[in-house]
């Protein structure tokens, strides 16, 4: 007799995206956001199956896309047994509502699949507190209309449908929550300022850049240190620190969350705490990925996102990484080197390519400063002659 065996492991879920094109985003632009819409559901642990784009100037109101294209989606979500949509955008409640009554699976947009990363990579109390206050914030205004389908009769005077009531209670539970959370997260915030203010005597350079462009492996190479890197969409979510001693000149190297296009607003104000190691750091190490085909968009929304914290005037180092995986190197150094108040650097740290002359650059712009500090540590030292 044949006995039956049973796979405990899970079966991954399978996703479907759907983005728009319009004037503020080209038929290629989206190609290329819905792919790094895919990577992020691959982090999150979902397969995509297929991707669907709508030339729409705006989406609709109802249902983002349109009629007909939503009947083109429902057919391959039925005919394939696809677990949830993903859309690239933010809807509103009653579109999720909406898109869920006609399609019959799981809806996400992107902010809410954002926050389930996060919430998978967190790591310290600190960040943990962070992103369970996103993630209320985010489901609040969505609260509308989640319980009316318990609600048989709108009610008249002195009455209340038993939908209503419970969707009251549940708005008490989650402002409750997000009050609660807030005070927590203020009190870490407090130490860990308490912290930085420790360290306010040694230099504090900070690695910044899109998610995924390698700031983890440089802190790897720079710090000697194990700090956990992967090809994944944030890796890093808690913010580490490590001394580094370069030529006898001691300094902190911060590595922090990675940027994104279309981060929450939620994420950004409730890791105030992670971007402060940005605002109070004495310089950047802004770190690119060269071979992505639209680093240079990457640059300008980090550079937009260090302007919306009041951190864009600092010093900076522009790192280029992965150049192994680039081929027009030559182009690239003429298009960038010169230009701007920024000292350019080209690596590759997996290959661990020009590592030493990024630390000269990061030691000329660190000794500088800490000479400022400390004006008689080792001043017979030669390499401040």
């Amino acid at each position: 007799m044949m006995t039956k065996t049973y796979s405990t492991i899970p079966k991954q879920e399978t996703a479907v995206l759907v983005a728009l094109v319009n004037h503020r985003q080209s038929a290629e632009q989206t190609r290329e956001y819905l792919d790094e819409l895919a990577f992020l559901a691959e982090t999150s642990g979902a397969k995509t199956m297929a991707t669907f784009t709508q030339k729409f100037e705006k989406p609709d109101v109802k249902t983002f896309v349109g009629k007909g294209k939503l009947e083109e989606i429902n057919a391959y979500v039925k005919s394939n047994e696809v677990d949830m949509i993903i859309f690239d955008d933010d809807l509103s409640p009653s579109q999720v509502r909406n898109l869920e009554k006609a399609l019959g699976v799981k809806i996400l947009d992107r902010s809410l699949l954002i926050l389930n990363i996060f919430s998978l990579r967190a790591k310290t109390a600190q960040a943990k507190t962070q992103v369970e206050l996103a993630q209320y914030q985010y489901l609040l205004p969505r609260l509308t209309n989640m319980w009316t389908h318990l609600s048989k009769q709108k009610g008249g005077i002195g009455m209340k449908g038993p939908g209503e009531t419970e969707l009251e209670t549940d708005r008490r539970i989650v402002r409750d929550k997000i009050a609660l959370l807030g005070k927590k997260l203020d009190k870490i915030d407090k130490q860990s300022a308490s912290q930085r203010k420790s360290r306010t005597k040694m230099v504090r350079v900070a690695l910044v850049g899109y998610t995924n462009v390698g700031k983890s492996t440089i802190m790897q190479l720079l710090s000697k240190a194990d700090v956990f890197a992967e090809n994944k969409l944030f890796a890093t979510v808690d913010s580490t620190v490590r001394k580094i001693v370069i030529n006898q000149i001691p300094f902190l190297l911060t590595d922090t969350v990675g940027f994104i296009r279309k981060l929450p607003h939620a994420l950004v104000e409730c890791f105030k705490s992670t971007l402060d190691e940005i605002r109070e750091a004495d310089m950047l190490i802004h770190v690119v990925d060269v071979s992505h085909p639209s680093f240079e968009e990457q640059i300008d929304i980090v550079n937009s996102t260090l302007l919306e914290i009041n951190a864009a005037e600092k010093p900076t180092i522009l790192v280029f990484n992965k150049v192994d995986k680039y081929q027009g190197k030559s182009e690239l150094t003429s298009t960038f080197i010169g230009k701007g108040n920024h000292e350019t650097v080209f690596i590759s740290a997996t290959k661990k390519k020009n590592i030493e002359q990024l630390r000269e650059v990061i030691f000329h712009f660190v000794s500088k400063k800490h000479y400022t500090i400390f004006p008689n540590f080792l001043k017979n030292n030669h390499y401040f002659q």
